[in-house]
């Protein structure tokens, strides 16, 4: 059983949902970005998400546009994201690691080369936002074959005749996005994300985490309500970016910003079922 299995076979065993954290590898450098990852299960992370840091981005918006541009100029790659996941398996051995971006980055590297340095590093899962189901002989099928899970998006616009391509190679879980638009733009409608759900698991047995808009404990224990999982970025990516002083160079309080405000947002994952349970 895979990481990803395991972990959403635990919290189904508990009755709740999981919190499922994103932020970019290398904001604001690889020092701190690696301590604040390091510091995400404890505070109650159940799965972790790894932004590779692209110079044209899709679907990203401003908080994490200027993540990206942050690590990049502080010299993040793909190579060091794999070392960051390295580092971050040493102390914790059972918290999936999923990384998303685009293809390109993974392209440059090798695919082949990308895969087999990305399971030996700890890596879990990929989500690639510009890979349709129509190109899964590219990255999808080899993922697979390599032992990583290929977790795809799906979005109000995926209606029922376009999901089962979307899901039909899908592994690990289904990452609904909950709105239209980029990330952090608006908050999700709960009656809406709870009829899509319920349309999903229609079509697939896999796991349905929720994300886009998601930015405080009340909204995500609306959101653990209704899905298996709550993803929260842009509102970590904010939370570190204020801490940064003039120059964009973390602060004594970076670390413990981000890990505060997880902290917070799993509380509020973990009271939604429990309150469904009462």
């Amino acid at each position: 059983m895979s990481r990803i299995d395991a972990r959403f076979a635990a919290l189904h065993a508990e009755g709740r949902a999981g919190l499922v954290t994103f932020l970019t590898a290398g904001d604001p450098d690889y020092k701190t970005s690696l301590a604040i990852v390091q510091a995400l299960p404890k505070a109650g992370a159940d799965l972790i998400e790894l932004g590779v840091p692209f110079t044209d981005p899709m679907a990203d918006g401003p908080a994490i546009q200027a993540a990206g541009l942050r690590a990049l100029k502080a010299g993040q790659t793909l190579k060091k994201t794999l070392e960051m996941v390295r580092a971050f398996r040493v102390a914790e051995k059972d918290t999936p690691i999923i990384l998303m971006g685009s293809y390109n980055p993974i392209y440059i590297y090798g695919v082949e080369k990308f895969l087999k340095d990305a399971k030996e590093a700890g890596v879990d899962g990929l989500i690639v936002v510009d890979l349709p189901p129509e190109e899964d002989d590219e990255l999808c099928l080899p993922a697979l074959k390599a032992g990583l899970a290929f977790v795809r998006l799906a979005t109000p616009t995926t209606d029922d005749k376009r999901l089962p391509a979307v899901l039909k190679n899908t592994s690990g879980f289904v990452y609904y996005v909950s709105i239209t638009g980029i990330t952090g733009a608006a908050k999700p409608d709960n009656s809406k994300v709870a009829a899509a759900v319920t349309r999903i698991k229609r079509h697939t047995k896999l796991p349905v985490a929720v994300g886009f808009g998601v930015r405080s404990a009340d909204q995500a224990r609306a959101i653990a309500q209704q899905a298996d999982a709550v993803v929260v970025g842009s509102a970590l990516v904010e939370a570190l970016r204020a801490t940064l002083d003039g120059q964009d160079r973390a602060t004594p309080g970076t670390t413990k910003a981000v890990a505060d405000l997880v902290a917070s947002l799993a509380a509020g994952v973990r009271s939604a079922r429990r309150q469904a349970a009462e």
